[in-house]
């Protein structure tokens, strides 16, 4: 099919105008493009469907997020079906909470919306040294963001909103003293123990498999000692470092990016300031706050007569206990750093100024401003590094733009060669032997992402040897790549395992016989407890395992405590057996204040996040949220192993 497309190329095109054309007379242009962007719906909240273009944007947009904040993070990780799948369940949330915070009339309103942003220290530093905003940057960073300000402004608006749903619970969980202590107590509670041991190692030291054992082992698992499918490749890549292979800056471009944001790279400008605080929290009474502006008052007063007597009475008076000790000094901090009311207090200011009593949510200030640091000044030949590779990323971005698409198009067009593609554009042709179409271990960079190695062993290029199609693994990085030479799946030949298959028969029935062997110890200590042979006693709990295997401490924790003493055995599956005898029941250790008043706060978490996450169920329930595509299945500890 694909080979008759390529071969007649203009009669396809004909055809397709012939089909297309009507659909755009009938319906329209917008009508097409809403047909064919919104894909099929794979949530649905509150009667609206959320599409696969939309799932498709927020994962786009949450891995760019990661890559921003976490540069070395593991790119197999941001693509796998799990870390989709938990951006699914995230835009399902967000959804919901919207759905909820516009059924509750839960608005923000145009004051904390505005209080929101100016505490955002992103737009902050977006501050001019006069404090008003740099306009031209913020709307960059909101097109950075694929918006405009009036849509980043709407989105803050909602995500302020959706916070209220939640808050109502989680702004009023907690959990009394006597709760806590019953719950932490049953949690930390100690077992005193005693433990023998059946190790499979133990045991298939003393197997010996004959050859024919071997060899019916090695056919009924035959899946078990197969060599996956392997390939020789030869791949192009293009990206921003490839594109920056071709480019220069000018040099009047340098001094021009220089000459309009000198100023702004140079840093912003900084200011030294003292304070006497006077608390008066906004939850205070009248009266408590009135008294507090009065004192504020009296203090202003005295500094103003004495203003050399300043530090001291800061010392003195000042309730703030980080600056008092050092008579109210604050240090060097820029825009952004301070609560507004106190940051327009002390940018207003000239050197050595006293304010007049200023007032935030913390209570009453009085500001002195001891020194201004205006922000040096560098020279062009200073900057010149750090411009220069500024503007080559701007420029390579824009050129990648543009050979986006014809590599895009070169590597289908001429879909039986790289080189065609790789000429046009100045790529080098790499190769990469036995790739396999899981990541091997070790792998980096496009021969350790999944979407690429899909790719790779897709029927087309498997059979046909063509090249893939341009494949996205990564923010501005696109790879195709073809098969040289296949070799598929096979099972390798005995000669060739034979240790292999030795080691597997010796745990398979080393196993086996650890576990008869614990099982006719469990009997015969059962039915006469004194000749039971065992180590001496441990104190085991959730917290302190004595490394003891999981299912051996679960075991000693979920025994009958009205039975104690009792035996039990606890099956190790590839390790062997144990046989353990819980003799009793071990208060948890009494702690200190400082330690238990942690610990209850740790429990009223857990208790107001349980209560937060039935709450959001409810929601889900009443909005009738539903996630249509099937949750990823667990991988097994293979396969994470192979993909680690």
């Amino acid at each position: 099919m694909f080979d008759f497309v390529r071969k007649h190329t203009k009669i396809m095109q004909f055809l397709l105008f012939l089909l297309i054309f009507p659909s755009f007379v009938l319906f329209g242009v917008d009508g097409y493009n809403r047909f064919r962007e919104k894909g099929e719906a794979v949530a649905k909240v509150d009667g609206h469907d959320i599409n696969q273009s939309e799932w498709d944007a927020a994962h786009k947009e949450e891995v760019e997020r990661l890559r921003s904040s976490m540069p070395s993070i593991d790119p197999k990780l941001l693509d796998s079906p799990e870390a989709r799948y938990a951006t699914l369940e995230r835009l399902v949330r967000d959804r919901v909470l919207l759905a909820a915070a516009d059924k509750f009339k839960l608005a923000t309103s145009d004051q904390r919306l505005a209080r929101e942003l100016q505490e955002n220290p992103t737009i902050a530093s977006l501050r001019r040294p006069d404090g008003t905003l740099d306009m031209d940057r913020y709307r960059q960073l909101a097109g950075s963001q694929g918006m405009t300000p009036e849509m980043f402004e709407a989105r803050v608006r909602g995500d302020l909103s959706t916070r209220q749903v939640l808050m109502g619970v989680a702004g009023t969980g907690f959990a009394t003293a006597a709760q806590a202590d019953v719950a932490l107590n049953a949690y930390f509670e100690k077992r005193d123990v005693q433990l023998a041991r059946f190790n499979t190692s133990d045991f298939a030291a003393k197997i010996s498999p004959s050859d024919a054992e071997l060899e019916a082992f090695y056919k009924n698992n035959q899946a078990l000692f197969q060599a996956p499918e392997q390939a020789n490749i030869e791949y192009v890549v293009l990206d921003l470092d490839t594109v920056k292979k071709g480019l220069t800056v000018n040099e009047q471009d340098l001094k021009t990016y220089y000459e309009q944001n000198a100023t702004r790279l140079s840093g912003q400008e900084e200011r030294r300031a003292s304070h006497i605080l006077i608390n008066a929290p906004k939850s205070a009474s009248a009266a408590d706050r009135q008294k507090a502006r009065q004192k504020a008052d009296a203090l202003l007063a005295a500094v103003r007569k004495a203003p050399d007597s300043f530090a001291d009475v800061a010392k003195k008076n000042s309730q703030d206990p980080g600056s008092a000790p050092n008579g109210g000094d604050l240090d060097f901090f820029a825009r952004g750093a301070m609560v507004k009311p106190f940051e327009d207090a002390v940018f207003a200011m000239k050197k050595g100024d006293i304010s007049d009593v200023v007032e935030s949510d913390f209570g009453y200030h009085i500001i002195k401003l001891t020194d201004i640091r205006a922000p040096k000044q560098r020279s062009f030949e200073e900057m010149r590094p750090e411009i220069e590779a500024e503007l080559m990323k701007q420029q390579a971005q824009r050129k990648f733009a543009e050979m986006a698409d014809a590599f895009t198009n070169g590597v289908y067009e001429q879909s039986d060669s790289l080189k065609p593609v790789a000429d046009r554009l100045k790529l080098d042709i790499k190769t990469a032997s036995n790739v396999m179409r899981k990541p091997a271990p070790g792998a980096t960079g496009v021969l350790a992402n999944p979407k690429f190695l899909n790719a790779i062993f897709s029927p087309d290029s498997v059979e046909k040897k063509r090249n893939t199609e341009a494949v996205e693994t990564g923010a501005s990085q696109l790879v195709a790549g073809r098969i040289t030479q296949y070799t598929p799946a096979h099972v390798l030949p005995l000669a060739e395992v034979k240790a292999n298959v030795r080691e597997r028969v010796l745990a398979a029935r080393g196993a086996e016989q650890a576990k008869k062997e614990g099982l006719a110890k469990l009997e015969a200590w059962k039915a006469n407890p004194a000749a039971a042979v065992l180590p001496e006693t441990a104190e085991v709990s959730r917290d302190q395992t004595q490394k003891l295997p999981a299912p051996v401490v679960e075991a000693a924790l979920r025994a009958d405590a009205s039975a104690l003493p009792v035996l039990v055995g606890v099956d190790l599956g590839a390790q062997g057996y144990a046989v353990l005898k819980v003799n009793k029941v071990v208060a948890r250790d009494e702690a200190k204040e400082a330690s238990a008043k942690q610990d209850r706060a740790q429990y009223a978490q857990w208790v107001t996040s349980a209560e937060g996450m039935a709450y959001y169920n409810l929601l889900k329930e009443r909005f009738k949220a539903q996630i249509k595509v099937a949750k990823p299945a667990a991988r097994k500890s293979e396969e994470l192993a192979q993909a680690e």
